[in-house]
């Protein structure tokens, strides 16, 4: 029988998704799970895309172009703005979904071999991406202990060598929560200054920051305006992430063109997707405004009920809808697993993200998981009061 590729065998599977066919038995046998795994809000998509998506009079859903409607791409320029991020149309380039960008930047920017330094705990399918591109995750760590802020310049520079090609962001972060300071954007901006890197910042949780500090895109660093890929979707702002479009932006006009050859092998992004996503852009600001209150709401809810369950614990996440948390347990993979095929609590259970998916070294987040507060506040104070019970009955507790 002929064998799959080394790069199949190296791929690691989603820590978000892999337990899902215990999930889906759990259902079979009538019990519900409430779902704290995945960044999939369950907030109302704006009544904007919506009726575009009722109203779509088209007797062709042909191709669009590989760079994405110049419609489309014109209205984004209006909304970055509204953050200062000074754009042009020709700088953005549509993508089926933010993975695509992530993936299609990595394939232009980095060759076989290229190493890219990662704060660790970082977004797994940064790793899957990486493999499929032929490149090396470099991860350098962060502590819960230390609310996951940046490390100092000498561990960076401890990493680089000469394969070093790359730094990647998250910001706000996804799985911790945590918003990079001005102090750590420009820590950033002077390494891959120095060093010549490229800077891939994923920034789809921008709307999303629940302190009294800025948001600082990689966009607004002076200097590297060159050396910077945006990656973007919106998929957590609309609560859209099933229409898969994201955008790559970049002044970098040769990793563009470096770029659209892979747009152009792939033809061209989601027509209606496209659609929907423009007409979101004059979502009401009533509209934004109360998904941002409610996220604020989940995020006491969540946090502070975690914080309250013996033997737990949760530092204040301070953008994105992500926590992680410290559980007393054995083994949280196990823990995870366990809760969907071994327990429930009158009928219920919970799914949340064993956190070690989100590391790259051996043995890191192996006491911790990754909860996501998409569900309404009283789903969630369910989840934590099942999630009590669950530890309390698990024969790997540990506390």
């Amino acid at each position: 029988m002929p064998q799959i590729s080394e790069r199949a065998v190296e791929m690691p599977q989603s820590p978000i998704r892999k337990l899902a066919p215990l999930a889906n038995a759990a259902k079979e046998r009538g019990v519900k799970v409430y779902h704290l795994n995945i960044g999939q809000p369950d907030l109302e998509t704006p009544k904007e895309g919506l009726d575009v998506l009722r109203n779509i009079d088209r007797h062709i859903l042909e191709y669009s172009p590989s760079q994405g409607f110049k419609s489309y791409r014109e209205k984004l320029v209006g909304y970055y703005a509204k953050y200062n991020i000074n754009l042009t149309a020709d700088d953005i380039i549509i993508t089926s979904g933010g993975s695509e960008a992530v993936l299609f930047s990595f394939m232009s920017c980095l060759n076989p071999g290229d190493e890219i330094i990662v704060p660790e705990p970082a977004y797994a399918n940064y790793m899957a991406f990486a493999i499929s591109a032929g490149a090396k995750i470099r991860t350098i760590a962060t502590t819960m202990e230390e609310g996951f802020c940046l490390p100092k310049v000498e561990k960076f520079e401890e990493l680089i060598n000469e394969r070093t090609r790359a730094i990647l962001i998250c910001n706000p972060n996804n799985p911790t929560g945590y918003l990079y300071t001005r102090r750590e954007m420009n820590q950033i901006r002077d390494l891959v200054k120095k060093y010549d890197l490229y800077l891939f910042s994923d920034e789809v949780y921008r709307e999303f920051i629940y302190t009294g500090s800025p948001y600082i895109s990689a966009c607004h660093l002076e200097g590297i305006e060159n050396n910077v890929v945006l990656i973007d979707s919106v998929s957590k702002r609309y609560s859209e992430c099933g229409i898969r479009i994201g955008a790559l932006i970049t002044k970098n006009a040769e990793v563009r063109k470096a770029v659209m050859k892979f747009c152009q092998a792939r033809l061209s992004p989601p027509l209606i997707g496209q659609l929907v996503a423009e007409a979101s852009i004059d979502a009401s600001e009533d509209y934004m405004r109360d998904i941002y209150d409610e996220y604020v709401e989940r995020r006491k809810c969540l946090i502070d009920g975690l914080n309250r369950i013996p033997g737990v614990y949760s530092p204040i996440p301070m953008g994105a809808f992500y926590t992680m948390a410290r559980i007393p347990v054995d083994d949280a993979e196990k823990f995870c697993a366990w809760c969907l095929s071994e327990f429930n609590y009158e009928g219920e259970t919970v799914m949340m993200a064993p956190a070690a998916g989100f590391y790259t070294t051996p043995g890191a987040g192996r006491d911790e998981v990754r909860i996501a507060y998409v569900l309404k506040k009283e789903d969630l104070s369910r989840a934590l009061f099942v999630l009590q019970k669950a530890l309390e009955a698990y024969p790997g507790r540990t506390v």
